[in-house]
């Protein structure tokens, strides 16, 4: 008795005549029908997600090509102006300058932020564990506190007459008796950017040290034997395996910076001359709800939309090359 054997692909492979009339198994590709399962699922958060993002999306697109104001907060129907708000907006000598005080505030935060986060992330590598653990618990209490407290704190410390900075740099030799931080333009920024740096260095040191602990032990024990310094490990190991955490906390903190608006409107309200210190955030702020513009305000919004995307695509194009090596 003799027993035929008979592969999978032979069986589901069509089969054709031979010469002698016996059907020849033709071997063939089997199609996998992909379950639509997952699809189904992910379909709901999907729709929500394009729902709540492309209604508000496809609003401020509609408000910039209309003249919207207060008239029509009342039921006045908005005139069609076509592209006259962005025609006014490129020939706003204002506006640009406002870009470009946007751009380098968003860009030194963003790299000051990087920095003092990477290096506390290593720092916590090097740590004991009491002292690890209470580092990152002050960490997560900065991180965690409101930002209109966090405000009010930092108010107090560069006040003119009763601020801590002032005494501390008096008391050093310094002539700071009443000096005024939030009057001059250069020195609201810097108040500025210590507060968005402050508040934002938790996020980078915990999201860079979870990356650090993928590193492998062996392999930086390995490079030390082998005669690699700490200088070396770091540019040639770490860097290298946290890389892709690096490409997305820089890109998340490029959106958060160049978008930010409670600290600039609140030191503004404390004594910041408006006009020398706004930026896009809060001059789309003022130009809606303070002014009445809405159509300007959007065709602002709009422009801020695409210089975000325009400031963010190198760092996109860097993730996916990542992803594909």
């Amino acid at each position: 008795m003799t027993s035929t054997t008979v592969t999978a692909a032979a069986v589901d492979a069509p089969s054709e005549p031979a010469r002698g009339g016996t059907p020849v198994a033709r071997p063939g590709r089997r199609r996998t029908r992909r379950a639509p399962l997952p699809y189904v699922l992910v379909l709901p958060a999907l729709v929500a997600l394009c729902v709540g993002l492309g209604y508000p999306l496809g609003r401020q697109l509609l408000l910039s090509f209309q003249d919207y104001g207060l008239a029509q907060q009342f039921g006045q129907p908005a005139t069609w102006v076509g592209l006259d708000n962005y025609r006014r907006l490129a020939g706003d000598g204002y506006l640009w300058s406002l870009v470009l005080r946007s751009v380098l505030f968003c860009f030194v935060c963003a790299a000051v932020t990087m920095a003092l986060g990477v290096g506390v992330a290593l720092l916590l590598r090097l740590m004991s564990r009491p002292v690890r653990l209470l580092v990152q618990t002050s960490l997560l209490l900065a991180w965690a506190m409101p930002v209109l407290a966090v405000l009010t704190v930092w108010q107090w410390l560069f006040d003119s007459q009763y601020g801590v900075v002032n005494w501390v740099l008096t008391r050093l030799g310094g002539d700071f008796a009443g000096h005024s931080w939030l009057l001059e333009p250069m020195s609201f920024f810097m108040v500025a950017a210590v507060v968005v740096v402050w508040m934002s260095v938790p996020f980078v040191a915990f999201t860079v040290y979870a990356g650090l602990t993928q590193v492998p032990e062996e392999l930086l024990e390995a490079a030390a034997v082998d005669g690699a310094g700490p200088r070396a490990r770091l540019r040639h190991i770490i860097v290298p395996v946290i890389r892709p955490v690096l490409l997305v906390v820089g890109l998340l903190q490029v959106i958060w910076d160049l978008r930010v608006f409670t600290q600039i409107y609140v030191l503004q309200q404390a004594g910041g001359v408006t006009r020398d210190t706004n930026l896009l955030g809060t001059y789309i702020y003022r130009s809606g709800i303070g002014e009445g513009r809405f159509g300007t305000a959007a065709a602002v919004a709009v422009f801020m939309l695409a210089l975000t995307v325009v400031l963010t695509s190198p760092y996109v194009v860097r993730m996916l090359r990542e992803e594909e090596s």
